[in-house]
């Protein structure tokens, strides 16, 4: 029995013992339950006649069901329990003079509120960027710039590269140019896989042939002036007992934005500046090698699509399919 049938027998009995203390000073429990054994709810009404019975019909029929119903009731019952069982819908049956109800679940609410789904939180897209950021880091890591890639790791740099890409969004330099400006430094380049200063171009080559170590490699971008310089930190070996010679070269470029996402860059000329014992040397000015000596593969220019760009990381494409990550410095 539910908590709130429980209440209601409770009250009725209250209700009966309180109207029969004044008639009976000890009364028995046969005596409570008596009023309460000597009545039945009527049957549900019948179902009105079609639409073609008369209107006289149907207010007979009502008026007939209502004063049986009402006469039913014990008249000791105040009118509010009256009127509470009449529009009660739930059947009562009778065992041993103790009423019981049959059970029916119902709600005591009309409407049910239906809660929509939270909204994805607000930073979720950064995460997501976060996450990848951190992939292709861990790709590259390792890897020297890419000159120590495997031709297993480029595959893996490449495609963890090209996550971050998707998820990034195409790049509209019109808007976030002020996002190039700074110093870059390179963390992976697939271009020096060929094992070549000059990348996927033709350059001085790293190894047994010449004892050129490869330092850290900088882009230096500056939206006002359209500065793009290049600087690479070279250590060439020398022999026992000279030290090794430390070398800083720029080369320096102009660049221009060309529809969205890509830049050109203009080659202007290479400084070199010594370091180390050597830092108090001037810098030297490399002559250029005149336009008619150059290699068709070395125009002095060069284009590139920026892929991705945030306030610290930056992925380009080069025009001959080299991929190049950089963090700011």
């Amino acid at each position: 029995m539910k908590k709130s049938e429980k209440s209601d027998f409770v009250f009725r009995l209250a209700f009966l013992f309180s109207s029969y203390s004044a008639h009976d000073p000890q009364p028995t429990m046969a005596s409570l339950l008596q009023p309460l054994t000597s009545f039945s709810l009527p049957p549900s009404p019948p179902i009105p006649p079609s639409s073609s019975s008369s209107s006289s019909t149907t207010t007979t029929t009502t008026a007939t069901t209502a004063t049986a119903a009402t006469s039913a009731f014990p008249i000791n019952l105040r009118s509010s329990e009256r009127r509470r069982l009449r529009t009660a819908s739930k059947s009562y049956t009778w065992t041993s003079g103790l009423p019981k109800r049959s059970l029916v679940l119902r709600s005591n609410l009309d409407e049910v509120s239906v809660l929509d789904p939270p909204p994805p939180p607000e930073d979720s897209k950064a995460e997501l960027l976060s996450c990848l950021k951190l992939k292709l880091l861990s790709a590259v890591s390792g890897l020297n710039k890419g000159l120590a890639a495997s031709e297993d790791d480029q595959p893996k740099a490449d495609a963890a590269a090209k996550e971050l890409e998707g998820a990034g969004g195409p790049v509209d330099l019109s808007i976030d140019l002020n996002k190039l400006q700074g110093r870059w430094k390179l963390i992976y380049s697939s271009a020096f896989s060929s094992q070549t200063l000059g990348g996927s171009r033709p350059g001085p080559p790293i190894g047994r042939l010449l004892p050129i170590t490869l330092g850290r490699v900088f882009q230096r971008i500056d939206i006002v002036s359209k500065d793009f310089d290049n600087i690479i930190e070279l250590r060439l070996g020398a022999p026992w007992p000279v030290p090794p010679v430390e070398l800083t070269a720029t080369l320096a470029h102009k660049f221009e934005l060309i529809g969205t996402s890509s830049i050109k860059i203009t080659f202007e000329k290479t400084t070199v500046k010594a370091s180390g014992n050597l830092s108090q040397l001037p810098p030297l000015e490399v002559p250029r090698i005149p336009d008619a000596l150059r290699p068709p593969s070395n125009t002095g220019s060069g284009e590139f699509e920026v892929t991705y760009l945030d306030a610290d990381t930056r992925i380009t494409r080069g025009d001959r399919g080299e991929l190049r990550v950089f963090v700011i410095a």
